[in-house]
């Protein structure tokens, strides 16, 4: 019997966020937080039901969609993307209570545009077809575009702007990748069906640079980082927390499904360009972290440092054979990573609130002042170390 609670989590927000666009604005962030409720409420579901002996997929789901082209409604999860969808729904659960009373105008589209973002989000770490992904992957970006472009700071259409585009032009990248292995593997999409297909080395490289793009930008690697320091200042606290803690897993998801497992040789044979961008990114981004006056970002330069410690465990090897420790620290970094960056911008847009201000100058002796938003922000701060302390992140990670 199928299970539809994978698609239950991923349509369930994306109805209700048509929903919402027809309410009022009390009645939008009720039918908003119910629906974020439902999702959260599912993913934990499906979390405490994931059999973590079980290396198979979980709550498949494969429909046939359009059957002319081979294309399914394929949907499945396992130990790599199951952290994702709980963090996504999670991070989505509390934008919606953080803007309960600072967004004032446009309630309505706000909150519907996270949540079509959360189920587009939920889809891609879903979606075990190469079109349902890239229609997932590609889908996301119209919410946040309209979040950055409607409810940001004085440069928002700027930085709405190279955000999209960065990310569109990557992901064309991707498509011609998808379409050139549907050939290649005897006129499928399935992702795990490109596993198999044996490739030359030239294809497999190119193949490399055209997914490269797609999720290099999303990271976003040196040198693509440059949209986001310019996208996390100007974007809401909303859409600050989850362009850090979800948006940009995005990526590292990609190298981890796409890059590494249909073209591991030209994996192992640039590999060691790839350590290099990440250590550069570690490095040198740090340096520009450090020297940061304006809080978000400063967050959102740190985060491209902290995603380098991912890509850089993805593409460690061991001789031919990658590196187990560098995978599992890799997902895990970028599970600690999501929950403390949204934390951290939701600080920040607490205090912005009140200083209007975003300068680190101006948050002197908030500890003195706030003592329960301290304790909030080191709440958060142990999250995942509760979540280390009790090994079940860990086990999951065991299924990769």
């Amino acid at each position: 019997m199928t299970n539809y609670l994978l698609s239950l989590t991923v349509w369930i927000p994306i109805i209700t966020g048509i929903l919402v666009l027809f309410a009022s604005k009390n009645i939008a962030r009720i039918i908003a937080l119910t629906g974020a409720f439902i999702a959260l409420f599912l993913s934990l579901i499906i979390f405490f039901k994931f059999d973590i002996k079980d290396s198979a997929l979980q709550f498949s789901e494969n429909i046939a969609w359009i059957s002319s082209l081979n294309i399914n409604y394929h949907m499945g999860i396992d130990g790599i993307s199951m952290p994702f969808i709980l963090l996504n729904n999670f991070i989505t659960f509390l934008v919606i209570i953080a803007s309960w009373s600072v967004i004032k105008e446009k309630v309505a589209l706000y909150n519907s545009m996270f949540l079509l973002m959360t189920g587009f989000i939920s889809g891609i770490f879903c979606a075990l077809d190469g079109i349902l992904f890239y229609i997932f992957f590609e889908s996301m970006l119209i919410p946040m575009y309209l979040i950055i472009g409607i409810w940001g700071s004085a440069n928002r259409i700027y930085a709405a702007i190279k955000f999209f585009l960065y990310t569109l032009l990557g992901s064309l990248l991707m498509l011609v990748a998808l379409i050139y292995l549907y050939y290649k593997s005897g006129s499928s999409f399935e992702i795990f069906t490109y596993y198999h297909t044996q490739l030359s080395m030239s294809a497999q490289i190119l193949l490399f640079i055209a997914f490269f793009f797609a999720f290099a930008v999303k990271v976003p690697m040196w040198p693509v980082h440059t949209w986001l320091p310019d996208a996390h200042p100007e974007a809401p606290t909303g859409g600050s927390m989850v362009l850090a803690a979800v948006t940009l897993k995005v990526g590292g998801y990609g190298f981890l499904r796409f890059i590494l497992p249909i073209v591991p040789d030209a994996s192992r044979l640039l590999a060691s360009t790839m350590v290099i961008l990440s250590l550069i990114a570690i490095v040198y981004i740090g340096l520009v972290t450090i020297v940061q006056k304006d809080m978000k970002r400063l967050v959102a330069y740190s985060s491209i440092a902290h995603m380098g410690f991912v890509t850089l465990g993805c593409f460690l090897f061991v001789g031919s054979i990658l590196n187990p420790w560098g995978l599992e620290g890799a997902i895990t970094q970028m599970v600690s990573h999501g929950v403390i960056s949204a934390a951290m911008f939701m600080c920040i847009g607490v205090m912005y609130d009140r200083v209007h201000s975003r300068n680190i100058a101006d948050y002197g002796g908030v500890g003195t002042k706030k003592a329960i938003f301290l304790g909030f922000f080191f709440f958060f701060g142990l999250i995942f170390f509760v979540l280390k302390k009790k090994k079940i992140l860990f086990d999951l990670l065991k299924k990769i």
